[in-house]
């Protein structure tokens, strides 16, 4: 078997640069992909009961990058679906991230902005360094809310209290002083209006890129496949065989329910902070803007083992992916993108302005 390009993976990485060298540079492409499906963990579809879930856990595109949304855009129509999430905390049910709805919601009281600044001001803890994600939260909000938001759900997410983590894990937390109760501040987001897979299968329809070989290794099919140049987008460790040892990531499970009712919360999304053994409550009807008796949720459970999600940003862990770097670095003819080719969490719009920009240098 002879092709141009050998793209390991079918995911936003894989089917974007399977997409832009098959139609700008009239390249063969063959994607090999170890799943029963195409788009990685953004995939999506139809249960039995004609609700629209995902199957990895609630996925909303959002971006700042004009030329990745009109890029993808290319490919689907957005629903228009606007995230937000709440977080139930002491009995109620508020905004994540904090903003003054949040506080007036957790203390029954009016915040205006300036009221609001002066209170974290009292609150916050002052350090002389910021050495851990426990070190963001508290020197911005203060224990209080630390412990009400933050400590044990990154227990329970990660396996290891903040302090044992690296500050990048809770700077995506924002505060905010107003009333935006949007996750997101993205000037586009959304869901594609008839799934992710559905846009995916598009990017895919070119005569260059024949049917993606799923439920496949590459590695039982390597020596038999003629190719110029590698692709590689799943974990960088496995393609080096552990030769540095292994790269450690949290895992999830997901058990999805079915209930005879229109709608079970009051948004997409539910995090549950302290209580259960489960991160959060996803209802993907609310994602999908879907219309139906019935509705489909989705309860999130962290653990250690399994498939590979969120790399762990330690410290140690980096040093380990930096020695796998430099493997790939000597590489002339492979080329490492995404989550777990570069240990980083990457946002999906991230993935493909990577997709994008190796594409040009390609």
């Amino acid at each position: 078997m002879k092709t141009d390009f050998l793209i390991i993976g079918a995911g936003f990485a894989g089917c974007t640069l399977a997409e832009r060298i098959a139609s700008q540079l009239d390249k063969k492409v063959l994607i090999v992909e170890k799943r029963d499906h195409i788009g990685g963990n953004a995939y999506d579809y139809y249960n039995d009961d004609g609700i629209m879930v995902q199957k990895y856990g609630p996925h909303i595109f959002h971006s700042n990058l004009k030329e990745v949304w009109d890029y993808l855009s290319r490919f689907t129509e957005w629903n228009g679906y606007v995230h937000r999430v709440l977080a139930r905390v002491k009995g109620k049910e508020v905004y994540l991230p904090i903003n003054l709805d949040t506080m007036e919601r957790l203390y029954d009281r009016k915040f205006n902005p300036e009221e609001l600044r002066e209170y974290f001001e009292r609150k916050r803890v002052r350090l002389d360094q910021i050495e851990n994600s426990r070190d963001v939260v508290v020197s911005q909000v203060g224990e209080e809310l630390y412990e009400l938001f933050f400590r044990n759900y990154t227990k329970k997410q990660w396996g290891v209290y903040p302090e044992e983590l690296d500050p990048e894990v809770t700077k995506r937390l924002p505060v905010r002083f107003d009333h935006d109760t949007r996750y997101f501040t993205d000037k586009y987001q959304g869901i594609p209006k008839h799934g992710f897979v559905k846009m995916f299968e598009k990017m895919l329809q070119h005569k260059n890129i024949p049917p993606v070989m799923l439920n496949t290794d590459y590695r039982e099919i390597i020596d038999s496949v003629s190719f110029d140049k590698l692709i590689y987008t799943g974990p960088i460790d496995y393609y080096f065989d552990y030769i540095h040892g292994k790269l450690p990531y949290r895992s999830l499970d997901f058990k999805l329910e079915t209930l005879e009712m229109d709608k079970y919360q009051n948004a997409g999304v539910v995090n549950f902070p302290n209580d259960y053994d489960y991160t959060r409550i996803t209802e993907f009807k609310q994602l999908y803007l879907q219309k139906h008796p019935r509705t489909t949720i989705c309860y999130e459970y962290p653990k250690a083992e399994g498939e590979p999600y969120y790399p762990i940003p330690k410290k140690e862990y980096q040093e380990i992916y930096q020695k796998y770097k430099r493997e790939a670095d000597r590489l002339k003819s492979v080329f490492f993108l995404g989550r777990l080719a570069q240990y980083r969490y990457l946002n999906m719009d991230q993935v493909v302005d990577g997709a994008l920009n190796l594409f040009k240098s390609i």
